[in-house]
């Protein structure tokens, strides 16, 4: 099985399966002389884990990261920095009755046709579990990140049709981690809750969006045509479980706008140059521009549900399937700090590579010197 990595720079490379021994990964590419500090990379793996509320997996696991090399004396070395996550509280045989069965919207089929061999246990290598990787990864782009005062938030903009106004202001770290959904409204964080704890009962489960905002981002971030910033994001997003869409900006609501109330008007701003509005979401041609980069990414329900369906087993069978375990009725609360964590690797494997490119630049204006 291949693209088990990640980034040009910066690259992460994760292993391990949902009810193995443990999951891990190895970040290289990290830059020397960056303060780690590990409580901030174990309360973001916190944020992600099951069992933080009763709307979430009821697995008990502490997710506890133990570093095994890159890092001394509190600071990176610049050499890979390799760590994992021991899996403590797997229930298998909650899984007994799918290892023959294809589960519906589930991985199960394409990966036996095209594996053969596949750990249906949880999910194998298709489970969410994988993404505490990203976030443990994540944490510590983020510290590189936050050396260049580059921050990240993300939040729940909508679960179901309940949903936060476009016009909402009061989003921060305080409010978004205010309450179990990571939603900044407080009035539609109750709904969303009630609605979680309903589908819970009747073994349903739902969709919903989540938006990331990062701020502090320079001005010249990416490269046109192939490989442009948003595209590395959205490859990012995209390969997060259970997505389904991306949009930048005023993504697709945007599309029913006149370019004269769409497009983003430059003005003078003191030294720099800044954009009345922001519909653009922080980048243009892409490239940032140094304003606020905003996307939103979509959810489905989580596959895994209670409630009978129709499917076949391995060998073309009609079956009936009530999936049994310990599963979340919406991914959205606890995939807030995953989006984050793609986000941060993108955003610093960029940063890493224009810093080349500056380096680069600046070597050949020393070899032609103006006249």
């Amino acid at each position: 099985m291949a693209s088990n990595s990640f980034g040009e720079i910066l690259t992460l490379t994760s292993f391990g399966e949902s009810h193995g021994v443990a999951v891990g990964g190895v970040l290289d590419g990290f830059p020397p002389g960056i303060a780690i500090d590990h409580h901030f990379i174990q309360s973001e793996l916190d944020r992600r884990r099951p069992g933080q509320s009763v709307i979430v997996s009821q697995r008990t696991e502490k997710d506890i990261l133990h570093i095994l090399s890159g890092v001394f004396e509190g600071q990176s070395t610049g050499t890979p920095i390799a760590f994992l996550v021991e899996n403590n509280d797997q229930r298998s045989h909650d899984y007994n009755n799918i290892a023959n069965v294809y589960r519906p919207s589930h991985a199960d089929y394409t990966y036996h046709q095209k594996y053969q061999v596949v750990d249906y246990r949880g999910g194998g290598r298709a489970s969410a579990r994988e993404t505490l990787v990203r976030v443990a990864a994540g944490a510590f782009a983020k510290l590189l990140l936050k050396k260049f005062n580059i921050r990240i938030h993300a939040f729940t903009r909508s679960i179901g049709l309940i949903e936060i106004p476009f016009d909402f202001k009061h989003i921060n770290s305080k409010t978004i981690e205010a309450n179990a959904v990571r939603c900044p409204h407080k009035e539609k964080a109750q709904d969303m809750i009630a609605m979680l704890e309903l589908l819970a009962k009747e073994g349903d489960s739902i969709g919903g969006v989540v938006e990331c905002r990062i701020n502090g981002v320079p001005v010249g971030l990416g490269e046109p045509v192939y490989d442009k910033i948003s595209a590395r994001l959205a490859a990012a997003m995209m390969g997060i479980n259970a997505t389904k869409g991306f949009e930048i900006g005023t993504g697709f609501r945007g599309v029913g706008l006149p370019a004269s109330k769409q497009n983003d008007a430059f003005v003078p701003m003191g030294s720099s140059i800044k954009t009345v509005t922001n519909n653009s979401g922080g980048i243009q041609g892409g490239i940032s521009n140094g304003e606020e980069i905003v996307f939103r990414v979509a959810f489905k329900a989580p596959a895994s549900i209670a409630k009978s369906q129709k499917t076949v087993d391995k060998q073309g069978r009609e079956v009936e399937l009530s999936i049994s375990g310990r599963h979340d009725p919406c991914v959205v609360p606890r995939a807030v700090p995953v989006v984050e964590a793609m986000a941060a690797l993108v955003i610093a494997d960029q940063y890493l590579r224009n810093s080349i490119y500056q380096v680069f630049k600046n070597r050949k204006s020393q070899k032609n010197p103006k006249r």
